[in-house]
C-alpha cells in the first residue's frame, strides 16, 4: 500500500526588532515558484519544528533568529503547487543585517504597510492574518470541519 501523506514545513515571520517599525524579512525565491515569500522550507526526518524554523530562517537570511510563538498551522492541500504541505508558522525577532543565502535570490525589509501582494504560496494570507494579530490582537479564525 502506497501513502500519500502532506509533507510537513515551517516559514517563519522574522521581525528585526533592532530597527524602527520593526520590519519583516521577506526572501526572493531562486527556485520555482518564483517570487516573495517567508523564509521557510521542509523539516527534515528527526528534526522538530522549533530547530527546523531556526536552522531556515538562518540558512535563507543568515541571522539566528529567537522563536517567539507557533503562530498558526496552515494546511489547505493547494497551498504549495508543487505538492501538499502543511506549514507550521511561527513568528520570530532577530538584529543584525540579514542577507540572502541558501535558496534565496535576494532579500528585502518591508514595512507591514509596504508588504508585497503577489507573495508565493499562501504567503499573502499569512501576513494578513500576523498583521490582524500584530496590530489587533485577532488569531485567524479556525475553518469549521464540514464533514466532506
Amino acid at each position: 500500500m502506497t501513502y500519500h501523506n502532506p509533507t510537513p514545513t515551517v516559514d517563519t515571520i522574522i521581525e528585526l526588532i533592532d530597527r524602527p517599525e520593526r520590519p519583516i524579512v521577506l526572501i526572493e525565491r531562486q527556485r520555482l515558484p518564483f517570487g516573495w515569500a517567508l523564509p521557510g522550507g521542509f523539516v527534515d526526518y528527526g528534526e522538530s519544528v522549533e530547530i527546523a524554523a531556526r536552522r531556515e530562517a538562518k540558512e535563507e537570511t543568515s541571522v539566528e533568529v529567537e522563536l517567539v510563538e507557533q503562530f498558526y498551522v496552515y494546511s489547505d492541500p493547494k497551498r504549495d503547487p508543487r505538492q501538499h504541505t502543511i506549514s507550521v508558522v511561527f513568528i520570530a525577532t532577530a538584529s543584525g543585517e540579514p542577507k540572502a543565502a541558501d535558496d534565496a535570490k535576494s532579500l528585502a525589509l518591508f514595512k507591514p504597510w509596504e508588504i508585497p501582494t503577489n507573495l508565493c504560496f499562501d504567503h499573502n494570507q499569512i501576513i494578513q492574518d500576523y498583521l490582524g494579530y500584530r496590530y489587533y490582537g485577532l488569531r485567524p479564525r479556525v475553518i469549521p470541519f464540514n464533514g466532506s
